[in-house]
């Protein structure tokens, strides 16, 4: 269908009311997303429910809350119909209006409640005064949240939660993960949570003692559990490099056995980080750390490849983008997601990003290469952290073992 055929099928949608002169932006930015032209059509059409429904209440842009979505919604339902009824569908038209300000933005949106309040003041502590990133900070007030919803029901106020509550939380919360993989995450989060609570005044005793030590992290037990090199071939070669979605799969898994990147940090790759007359990279680490490194023939030809050929037409900045409209940044958890489907393409036991980099630790360690070499191109803040390949090498570890004493003669 040419650009007229469609100028015509959505000149057919009459769009009145108060939202009729942002119809048009509308349409150029789900296009810009990459939404076909169909999709785009069932946007204005709900678009221009919306703006009768609003006119119908003597509503405005303005008045438009998440509480005012919502009952549009529930109107919507209530008569039947079956499309254009979930937020979902309304998303991307209130994503729309509130980045113009017509529509209040989601915060001002809701009334907030005492935990919001909370929450967004643990957030800027996350943020500003810890410093951490942006996937840290989302799976603590993940975990942040799901503590403050099991708390009231067991003291009054923060002010009177104790260290037995604190414990008694975190054995509920292991009872239920029992038989699952393990979480690394809802123990520290929860430290980082009491500790915020004391430092704000929320709760008068630091309660970080509290929470039970959990248990370790695999690789700090034993040996670090890599990825075979035979497994990780096999996912490369699962991958269809003559589709569109292979391509960027292929270069994803590529990026995450040459680089030893971290899948947050595949995420975040943009478009300009890359200097390809340099032969270069700039990788944004963990902590806000930014670090050069060289890009590998192979990793920069699996790129190349993919932005030319496969890549989506979309604003968004970032190298790898979802394939599905709308185009927008991979999340961490669809790298991983990424090579989870590799694994099953392959057959071979899944693993994700941080066995790759055990994989490339223990392949440098193989080539000879020094600890300092290894946390160097893994970008580790700490010589601890790369300690634990020391645990591969048997040989180098019997070297740094110290001669046990001998008594004195008798």
């Amino acid at each position: 269908m040419d650009s007229r055929d469609g100028a015509r099928r959505w000149g057919s949608i009459a769009v009145d009311g108060p939202l009729a002169p942002f119809a048009d932006g509308l349409r150029r930015e789900l296009a810009a997303q990459g939404y076909t032209l169909d999709t785009i059509v069932d946007h204005v059409h709900l678009f221009a429910d919306l703006s009768d429904w609003l006119s119908g209440r003597g509503l405005t842009g303005a008045g438009l809350t998440s509480e005012a979505a919502g009952e549009f919604l529930r109107d919507r339902r209530a008569r039947g119909l079956h499309i254009g009824v979930t937020v979902r569908a309304v998303t991307p038209i209130l994503g729309y209006l509130r980045e113009l300000r017509v529509a209040p933005p989601y915060s001002a949106a809701v009334a907030a409640t005492a935990p919001d309040v909370l929450l967004s003041e643990y957030r800027r502590y996350l943020e500003s005064e810890r410093g951490l990133s942006a996937g840290t900070v989302t799976h603590y007030l993940r975990c942040a949240r799901v503590f403050l919803a099991w708390l009231p029901a067991q003291c009054d106020s923060l002010l009177g939660l104790s260290s037995g509550q604190v414990t008694g939380y975190v054995m509920q919360w292991a009872r239920r993960r029992k038989g699952r993989p393990p979480d690394m995450v809802t123990l520290p989060a929860l430290r980082s949570l009491l500790r915020f609570l004391h430092v704000a005044g929320y709760v008068p005793v630091l309660l970080v003692d509290a929470v039970p030590a959990g248990r370790a992290h695999p690789g700090r037990l034993g040996v670090p559990q890599a990825a075979s090199a035979e497994g990780i071939r096999a996912v490369l070669a699962s991958c269809d490099r003559d589709s569109a979605v292979g391509r960027r799969d292929y270069a994803i898994v590529l990026s995450l056995t040459r680089l030893g990147l971290r899948g947050g940090e595949v995420a975040r790759l943009e478009l300009a980080d890359v200097g390809w007359r340099t032969g270069e990279v700039t990788i944004r680490g963990k902590g806000s750390r930014v670090d050069i490194l060289p890009l590998p023939g192979d990793v920069g030809e699996a790129w190349a490849q993919y932005l030319l050929h496969a890549r989506p037409k979309t604003i968004s900045t970032t190298v790898f983008v979802t394939m599905v409209a709308p185009f927008t940044a991979l999340a961490t958890s669809s790298v991983t997601q990424v090579l989870a489907r590799a694994c099953t393409r392959a057959d071979v036991a899944r693993f994700g990003p941080h066995r790759i980099r055990h994989a490339v630790a223990c392949g440098l360690l193989d080539a000879g290469a020094s600890m300092a070499e290894i946390g160097q191109l893994l970008r580790h803040a700490q010589e601890r952290t790369t300690a634990i390949y020391a645990k591969v090498d048997q040989a180098r570890l019997a070297e740094l073992a110290r001669p046990c004493p001998q008594g004195a003669p008798r």
